[in-house]
C-alpha cells in the first residue's frame, strides 16, 4: 500500500515476490506474505528474507490476517514511543491488561516463574497448570479465565489434545488459545491451528511480542 510517498502495511501473494523486492529495497516496513498454496523449501526461503511473516490459507485466515497487522500497528506505535531509548523494558501499569485471568499451562516451573512475573507486573492474574489434564480441571471450575497459555510438549497430556478437548469437550470456542512451543519446526503453527489455537509463539518467549499477543485477543 502507498499512499503519496510513504509507504505503509503491505499484504502480498505469492506472485507479488518480483515487486515486493523493487519496490521495497532498504524500506524498513512490516511485510506479510499470505500463502494459498504450497511452495518450494527454496521458495519459502527466498520469501522469508523480505517478511515478517508468511501467513496460510486456513479457515482461520481472515483473523490471523487481522491480528498480525494489529499487532504490527502496536509494535510500531511502541517503537516510536520509545526510539530515543536504547533498550526496551516491559511496560509497567497497562491499563488494558489490569484484572484479566490467564492460565498458563507448562509443566517446567522455570518458565512458569519467568511468564507469571511478566505478566503478574501487568496485574494480570495468572492462574498456573501443570499439564494439559489440569488445565481442564481448572477450566471447568473457573468460568472466568480470559484466555490460555498452552505449552506444547507435556506428559500426560500434551498441548495439541489439551487444546482439542477444550474446544470440543468443553466446548470452550471462543476463549483465546496462545501455544508455546519450545521449536520452530516446520508445519508446527499448521499443527496448532489445526488443534484448535488461536495463536502461536515460540520458546524462548519474547515477553513483547506475547504482551502484544495477549492485547491483540483480548481485544477482540
Amino acid at each position: 500500500l502507498k499512499i503519496g510517498n510513504t509507504v505503509g502495511y503491505i499484504v502480498a501473494d505469492i506472485g507479488d515476490l518480483q515487486l515486493i523486492q523493487q519496490e521495497l529495497h532498504n524500506h524498513a516496513i512490516p511485510v506479510i506474505i499470505y500463502l494459498d498454496t504450497d511452495i518450494s523449501p527454496a521458495d519459502e526461503l527466498q520469501l522469508k528474507k523480505i517478511s515478517n511473516v508468511i501467513v496460510r490459507d486456513s479457515p482461520y485466515v481472515n483473523s490471523r490476517l487481522k491480528d498480525e497487522l494489529e499487532l504490527f500497528l502496536f509494535s510500531m506505535e511502541e517503537i516510536n514511543e520509545h526510539s530515543s531509548q536504547k533498550s526496551y523494558s516491559i511496560p509497567i501499569n497497562d491499563t488494558g491488561l489490569i484484572g484479566k485471568k490467564i492460565l498458563l499451562v507448562d509443566d517446567d516451573m522455570r518458565n512458569v516463574f519467568a511468564l507469571s512475573n511478566a505478566l503478574e507486573m501487568q496485574k494480570i492474574e495468572v492462574i498456573p497448570a501443570a499439564d494439559g489434564k489440569e488445565s481442564l480441571t481448572i477450566l471447568k471450575t473457573n468460568p472466568g479465565i480470559d484466555l490460555v497459555l498452552m505449552d506444547i510438549m507435556m506428559p500426560e497430556m500434551d498441548g495439541y489434545e489439551a487444546i482439542k478437548k477444550i474446544r470440543g469437550d468443553l466446548k470452550m470456542t471462543k476463549i483465546p488459545i496462545i501455544a508455546l512451543t519450545a521449536k520452530a519446526m516446520t508445519g508446527d503453527r499448521e499443527k496448532c491451528i489445526a488443534a484448535g489455537a488461536s495463536d502461536y509463539i515460540t520458546k524462548p518467549v519474547d515477553v513483547q511480542k506475547l504482551l502484544s499477543l495477549i492485547r491483540v485477543w483480548l481485544s477482540r
